[in-house]
């Protein structure tokens, strides 16, 4: 497993979170596991409401948890979104910003909690809708967030904000490189 923290990008400050955070793993079938976890002046965070599991596009314009896979060494990729309210999106791309037609062959799992004060959300992407990786290269990760205030105000998250503004899909914040077969 591997830890990570969420920066907030300087141009959307948020006094209010404190941590933002993800644990990264691979399971025994290469399936990616995401797990979010978020401390701070929690009341003040406006979590979408409860929904049954349905893909949606747009959820990054309230609170929601992203990632972003790529292949070592190629320009295309997939973004993944993750609403607490339960639902999904999940895009591939064949280069910055450039949308492919995709539909991910399994819904991803996701769950979301408040535990000791905290909020945490688990994500789990089958291994079968991360990109195609038939060299066996080591993944290109960005894991994001995009956290909405009740009074409309969102802050950014991110490993690395390469830009002057917010910008998840640039390629520059895909600084996790990580092989699955050498961690679980």
């Amino acid at each position: 497993m591997i830890k990570c923290q969420l920066i907030c990008h300087s141009n959307t400050p948020c006094p209010e979170i404190i941590t933002a955070s993800v644990d990264i793993s691979f399971d025994s079938h290469l399936n990616l596991s995401l797990h979010f976890m978020l401390s701070g002046n929690l009341a003040k965070l406006k979590i979408p409401a409860r929904q049954m599991p349905a893909a949606v596009d747009g959820l990054w314009e309230h609170t929601c948890f992203e990632a972003f896979v790529g292949v070592e060494g190629e320009n295309r990729y997939h973004e993944f979104n993750f609403s607490p309210s339960g639902q999904y999106a999940a895009y591939a791309f064949s280069a910055y910003r450039e949308r492919d037609e995709w539909q991910p062959i399994q819904v991803p799992a996701i769950s979301f909690s408040e535990i000791n004060n905290r909020y945490e959300l688990k994500a789990a992407i089958a291994q079968t809708n991360l990109p195609v990786n038939i060299n066996k290269q080591s993944y290109q990760l960005g894991i994001s967030a995009v956290l909405e205030l009740y009074d409309g105000q969102k802050s950014y998250w991110a490993f690395l904000h390469p830009s002057e503004r917010p910008d998840f899909h640039h390629r520059d914040g895909f600084i996790l490189s990580i092989n699955p077969n050498e961690i679980r």
